[in-house]
C-alpha cells in the first residue's frame, strides 16, 4: 500500500531459500461480507483492566519432527516454518536491504501457531554513541500501522454497546467535530471509517507530522481547524485518507468518556500485555494536552535515519500526536509480535481475552465488495493477497523517516512484522512478507507473463489518463496532488500495458484473461490492477491493495495539459519580453490603449517567467521528502503561486483591451496587424493558463 507521504517501489522479484514443492496447497477461499448485525456484539461489560506485567520472552519454536529441517522442500499449509533457514532467508534479505537501500536498523517479528518464532534486530537505533536494535527494548514509529490498535479500540466500543458500526459517526462526536454534509445526503456511518470508504480528500502535507512540539494541538482542536473536504458519496470507493482513523480515535474517547490515549492503554494495551506499546509522544507537557511518554519508554525509542553525503543523519521526531489515532503509536518488535498472536488467536492473550468472537470474525470480512484480483479492507484491517493465493490481512505505514509493515495469515497461523528507521526502508518493510510465504509456502511464479495479441486491438479502450482519488482536492496541496496522483496507460505493439506514474515509475501489465475483462497482472511481481469498464471502455482502475482508485480524466484535467500551456506561456513570454528589448520605443507608433496593453504584458511576462523559475527552485528543495512533510507550503510556492496570480488577473485586464488594441487609433498610430495578432495569441495563451492553474487550486495560496 501506499503511505501518505512517499510511495516506494517494491522489489524486482521473489528470492527463493527453499527448493522444488512437492504439494501445493489450495488457496484459500476469499470470505463472504457478513451482516452488520452479526458484526456488533450484544452489549457487554468492558472486563477489568489488570495491571501492567513485564513482557513474557517466549523462547522460538522447534519445528516438529514432520517439518522439514533443511532446505529442499516446500512446506504445506499446517507445516510449521524451520527456524534455523527462516533466520538465514531472513538474514540475507534484511542485509542486502539494509545495504542496497542504506537503512540504519531494522527489527523483525516472526510468530506461527502461538509462539514467536523469531525476534531480531539489526543495525542501530541510535547512533553517537552507537546503540544496536534491540527487539525486546527498541520503540519504533508505527505510522499508519497505529490504526491497528485504533481498530481494536473502537470494536472493543462496539462490544460495550456505546458504538454502533452501522450508524451515523456524527452520533459518536462531540458537536464541534461532526461531519458536515457538504451537499451529500448519506451521512458517513462508523463503518465507512473503518473500510476507507467516508469520502474524505487526502490532506496532510504540513500539518500530519510536526518536528516542532508546540505545534502539538489536541485532536479535537485539530479535526475542526484541518477538516477534510468530502468529496464522494461514502460507502463507495475506498481511498486512504488519515482524517478518517482520527475521527474515529474522536469517537472512542467521546463514547469512552476519557482520552484517546488513555482509553487505549487502559482497554487494550494492558489486556494484551503490551507494557513498550503508546499513542505517547517525548515532548514537554502541555495544557489540554495528553501526558507525553513515559521517560522510560522515551530513552528506548529509535531515532530517524536519511543517507545524506555518504552518511546516516539523525533526523528529529515526527510529533503526530494531533493525529495519535491515525499515526503516532510506537512500539517493539516484542509487543507486535504480542499482537500478531493476539489477532491470530481470535482475540485470546495470555492475560485473558481482549475482544471476541465476533469481532475476530469481523477483521478477516471485508465489508466493501471489490473486483476479482483486488483487495479490500476488513474492518479497518488491509487485505492482502500473498503468493499461492493465500490471504493475509494487516497494515502498513510510514512516517517521514520511519516504514512499518505488518501481516497475519491466519492459513498458515503465521505472522509478520517489520520495522525500519529509514524513510528507505519501506520498500523492505513492504516486501518481507509476501517474500517469507512465497520462499516456504508457494510455488515459484514464472516472470513475465506471456503478453496478449489480443490487447493490441482493444487498446483504445485502456489508453489515457488517470487521476488518483488519494489526494487532496483543493488549494496548493490539491495542485501539487494533481501533479503527483496521475498516471497514463498505454499499450505497446506486443500485448501489454504500461501505466506511468504509477507508484512513481512506469509498470508492466499483462491481461488475465480475455482483455475486455480489464483484468491485469504485474509482468515483475505478485500484483494487479482491475479496470472497470463501461460500454467497453475504461472508466476507471483499481489498485490491487484497494487503497485508490484512479479516475479517467479528460486532456484538459490532465497535467499533459499544465505542461503544455505553461510551455507555450514560458514561449510567450520570453517572446514578449525579448521583443520589447529590440524594439526601439522611438520609433513604435500606437495608441494609448496600445501603449498601456504592452506594458501590462511585458510585467505579466516577467511575472510568469518568475513564478516558473521559483516553482522549479521548490520543486528541486523538496527532493527531500521531509521538506514536504515539514516544510509546508514553504516561501518558494507560496510566492510562485503569488506571482502566477497577479499575472492571471492581469490577464482579465488586457482581455478587457483587446477590443479596443484592435482599434487602434489613426493609422500611423497604431500597431501592424501581426503584432496584434501577436499580443491576442500571447492573451490567450496566458488566459489558458490562468484558467487551467485557478482549476487547479495553483493561485489559491491563502488555503496550502
Amino acid at each position: 500500500m501506499r503511505s501518505f507521504v512517499l510511495t516506494a517501489t517494491a522489489s524486482a522479484a521473489i528470492l527463493f531459500a527453499v527448493g522444488p514443492v512437492t504439494a501445493q496447497p489450495a488457496p484459500e477461499p476469499p470470505p463472504t461480507p457478513i451482516p452488520y448485525s452479526a458484526v456488533a456484539a450484544a452489549p457487554e461489560a468492558s472486563p477489568a483492566p489488570k495491571p501492567a506485567a513485564p513482557p513474557r520472552r517466549i523462547a522460538p519454536a522447534a519445528p516438529p519432527p514432520s517439518a522439514p529441517a533443511t532446505p529442499g522442500v516446500r512446506l504445506q499449509a499446517g507445516q510449521p516454518l524451520p527456524t534455523p533457514e527462516l533466520e538465514a532467508f531472513v538474514d540475507g534479505r534484511v542485509g542486502a536491504a539494509m545495504a542496497g537501500l542504506r537503512i540504519a536498523g531494522v527489527a523483525v517479528a516472526i510468530v506461527q501457531d502461538g509462539q514467536v518464532v523469531m525476534s531480531k534486530g539489526y543495525g542501530f537505533a541510535r547512533l553517537a554513541p552507537n546503540r544496536p536494535v534491540d527487539p525486546q527494548r527498541t520503540l519504533f514509529r508505527l505510522g499508519e500501522v497505529s490504526q491497528a490498535f485504533t481498530w481494536i479500540g473502537l470494536m472493543k466500543q462496539v462490544e460495550a454497546g456505546r458504538i454502533q458500526l452501522d450508524r451515523p459517526v456524527n452520533l459518536y462526536l462531540p458537536e464541534r467535530v461532526q461531519v458536515r454534509d457538504q451537499g451529500y445526503e448519506r451521512p458517513v456511518r462508523v463503518l465507512d471509517l473503518m473500510d476507507h470508504a467516508a469520502g474524505f480528500e487526502a490532506r496532510g502535507d504540513g500539518h500530519l507530522y510536526e518536528r516542532d512540539p508546540d505545534f502539538v494541538r489536541p485532536l479535537e482542536l485539530h479535526l475542526r481547524r484541518e477538516r477534510a473536504g468530502r468529496v464522494r458519496e461514502p460507502g463507495r470507493v475506498a481511498s486512504l485518507s488519515s482524517y478518517g482513523p482520527a475521527l474515529a480515535g474522536a469517537a472512542i474517547a467521546y463514547a469512552g468518556g476519557e482520552t484517546f490515549e488513555r482509553f487505549m492503554e487502559t482497554q487494550v494495551f494492558i489486556p494484551m500485555g503490551l507494557s513498550r506499546t503508546t499513542f505517547r509522544e517525548p515532548r514537554p507537557v502541555k495544557a489540554a494536552l495528553p501526558a507525553p511518554m513515559p521517560a522510560a519508554l522515551a530513552a528506548d525509542v529509535a531515532d530517524g535515519f536519511r543517507w545524506k553525503a555518504g552518511s546516516f543523519v539523525r533526523q528529529p521526531y515526527e510529533f503526530a500526536g494531533h493525529v495519535a489515532p491515525a499515526a503516532s503509536a510506537s512500539s517493539t518488535a516484542s509487543d507486535m509480535a504480542r499482537l500478531m498472536l493476539v489477532l491470530l488467536t481470535n482475540g485470546q492473550a495470555p492475560e485473558g481475552a481482549v475482544y471476541g468472537a465476533a469481532t475476530a470474525k469481523a477483521f478477516r470480512t471485508p465489508i466493501l465488495r471489490t473486483p476479482p484480483g483486488v483487495n479490500g479492507w476488513a474492518h479497518g484491517f488491509a487485505v492482502e493477497t500473498l503468493p499461492g493465493g493465500r490471504r493475509g490481512y494487516g497494515a502498513s505505514g510510514a512516517t517521514p523517516s520511519f516504514a512499518a509493515h505488518m501481516v497475519t495469515v491466519p492459513q498458515l497461523g503465521l505472522g509478520v512484522f517489520v520495522a525500519a528507521n529509514s524513510a528507505s526502508g519501506r520498500e523492505l518493510a513492504e516486501t518481507l512478507p509476501s517474500a517469507i510465504v512465497g520462499a516456504f509456502y508457494a510455488r515459484p511464479q514464472p516472470f513475465p507473463p506471456e503478453p496478449s495479441s489480443a490487447l493490441a486491438s482493444h487498446a483504445g479502450a485502456f489508453e489515457g489518463r488517470y487521476l488518483s482519488t488519494r489526494r487532496a482536492y483543493g488549494g496548493l496541496e490539491g495542485f501539487i496532488g494533481l501533479l503527483t496522483s496521475a498516471s497514463t496507460v498505454r499499450v505497446t505493439a506486443q500485448g501489454r500495458l504500461l501505466t506511468t506514474g504509477l507508484g512513481g515509475e512506469t509498470r508492466s501489465w499483462t491481461p488475465s484473461g480475455a482483455p475486455e475483462t480489464g483484468d491485469f497482472v504485474s509482468d515483475d511481481r505478485a500484483d494487479r490492477i482491475s479496470f472497470r469498464m463501461q460500454d467497453g471502455r475504461a472508466v476507471s482502475f483499481l489498485t490491487s491493495d484497494g487503497a485508490e482508485l484512479y479516475e479517467r480524466i479528460g486532456f484538459w484535467r490532465s497535467t499533459a495539459a499544465l505542461w503544455l500551456a505553461a510551455g507555450l506561456t514560458g514561449l510567450a513570454a520570453a517572446l514578449t519580453l525579448a521583443g520589447a528589448a529590440r524594439r526601439d520605443r522611438r520609433e513604435i507608433r500606437q495608441s494609448q490603449i496600445q501603449n498601456r496593453g504592452s506594458l501590462v504584458q511585458n510585467l505579466q511576462a516577467g511575472l510568469w517567467l518568475l513564478s516558473f523559475a521559483l516553482f522549479a527552485a521548490w520543486a528541486w528543495r523538496i527532493r527531500d521528502p521531509a521538506r514536504l512533510a515539514f516544510d509546508w507550503p514553504g516561501s518558494l510556492l507560496v510566492t510562485a503561486s503569488a506571482c502566477a496570480l497577479v499575472a492571471a488577473c492581469l490577464t482579465i485586464t488586457t482581455l478587457v483591451a483587446l477590443p479596443a488594441v484592435w482599434r487602434g487609433g489613426r493609422r500611423v498610430e497604431s500597431w501592424p496587424l501581426l503584432r496584434k495578432a501577436a499580443f491576442s495569441a500571447t492573451v490567450i495563451i496566458y488566459a489558458l493558463l490562468a484558467t487551467l492553474l485557478a482549476r487547479s487550486g495553483a493561485l489559491s495560496l491563502w488555503a496550502g
